[in-house]
């Protein structure tokens, strides 16, 4: 997968894109059917919900399923990241984060980088956030909010909040945001599965709570150039990878021999 000229301008200006059905509803399922053995792994790689106890996030997938292995390096992700970047990058993070039906918790207004700087010591903002809608994205189930936009500019000031939710999360300042969408405006990034979301690092989002009787569960992978590498291992290898290996792609029917597990499981 190729994106067009008009697609890589709208990324540039806007900092996002929302690319409609990706990939195909038996991929989809191929995914999803892996999640509930992950979720129930005893790792610490999976981080509960203060509240509910249901996973907010699993992480370091492509290390515990050979699915993830696989789907971290198909080329419909691979080769735009391989467009944008035009350099070599390595797999700096791969998890996939949960909004459960009425007990999802929010994801406070951020900006990546502000973690990847502060927690990883990343010195520049050139990672790639890529991901995979898999369960249908409404406004009712704790979609992604953007702010197209505000990954120009200054950087953001954030801070360390390891109190609101399970995951500590470098935010940013509120009057900070309020200014920038003012200028700007918030949009809702929904879709049906399938759907891939593509965003620069120190683009503002964030995402509130799951108050509906729908899941919702978005696939994230993201890749940083080799030259921008993590230079602080304080935090564990899931939360940012220490395998700086150049990804390479795999082929586009990757994820078919796991479609007919999905299948049968189902059944």
């Amino acid at each position: 997968m190729k994106l067009s000229t008009d697609q890589l301008a709208q990324l540039d200006r806007d900092g996002f894109l929302i690319l409609p059905e990706v990939f195909s509803p038996p991929e989809v399922a191929a995914i999803q059917s892996r999640l509930p053995a992950l979720f129930s792994d005893n790792s610490d790689a999976n981080v509960i919900e203060r509240g509910s106890g249901a996973v907010r996030t699993a992480m370091g997938l492509h290390l515990r399923d050979p699915l993830f292995a696989d789907l971290v390096r198909h080329p419909r992700l691979i080769e735009p990241a391989r467009q944008i970047l035009d350099e070599p990058f390595y797999i700096q993070q791969v998890k996939v984060n949960v909004k459960a039906a009425f007990s999802g918790e929010i994801w406070q207004w951020h900006t990546d980088f502000a973690t990847h700087h502060g927690e990883d010591g990343v010195p520049r903002p050139e990672a790639i956030n890529l991901h995979i809608l898999l369960d249908e994205v409404n406004e009712f189930n704790g979609p992604l909010y953007f702010v197209p936009g505000s990954h120009k500019g200054p950087e953001h000031k954030a801070w360390l909040d390891d109190q609101t939710t399970s995951y500590p999360l470098w935010v940013t300042e509120i009057d900070r945001v309020r200014e920038t969408i003012s200028n700007s405006t918030i949009v809702s990034a929904k879709g049906k599965p399938g759907t891939v979301l593509i965003f620069h690092d120190t683009l503002i989002h964030g995402s509130p709570n799951n108050m509906s009787p729908w899941d919702r569960g978005i696939f994230s992978l993201i890749v940083n150039p080799v030259s921008n590498a993590l230079t602080s291992d304080k935090r564990p290898d899931y939360k940012h990878h220490r395998d700086l290996t150049p990804v390479t792609a795999v082929r586009d029917d990757c994820l078919a021999k796991y479609e007919g597990e999905a299948l049968k499981a189902a059944v």
